[in-house]
């Protein structure tokens, strides 16, 4: 153990209180999002949508299905975990997620439509189902649990 007298104790003292500043604007800087050799992009999908319609009596009328073309997000967004002394866990996590940035809403029909015993419906009205859904028109990396408005 070192004598210190009082104002090398203040001076050391100081310093070590400025250590885990120094830190965390060196980690800040360091933890910026860099979208460089991001993929998060929209994609075609096709996806098998299956629907039931019930009457007023709570009783299956219908259902219908079809296979339909829709997009989604996919891709790699850069995310990294680093040690952290201000941090309660010890780490400082940048998470991205590919997320819609903007979803638009679609009418598509479905053309196999079946009663209750498995038959296929023939008659006009009940032939088809026009159903709606939403589906994302651009994707983007965002920060994960924010939301998207």
């Amino acid at each position: 153990m070192y004598r210190l007298e009082t104002g090398q104790i203040f001076a050391a003292f100081c310093c070590m209180s400025l250590l885990p500043q120094l830190l965390y604007r060196s980690i800040s800087v360091e933890a910026q999002h860099q979208p460089g050799d991001e993929t998060c992009e929209t994609l075609p999908s096709e996806i098998h949508l299956i629907k039931e319609e019930y009457d007023e009596l709570g009783r299956l009328y219908r259902t219908c299905n079809g296979d339909v073309t829709v997009n989604k997000c996919e891709g790699k967004c850069n995310s990294q975990v680093q040690p952290s002394v201000i941090t309660a866990t010890g780490f400082l996590k940048e998470c991205y997620c590919c997320r819609e940035s903007f979803l638009r809403e679609r009418q598509l029909q479905l053309t196999h439509c079946y009663d209750p015993d498995g038959v296929r419906m023939t008659d006009h009205d009940s032939a088809t189902m026009e159903i709606r859904l939403k589906e994302p028109i651009d994707c983007k990396c965002y920060k994960c649990g924010d939301l998207v408005r």
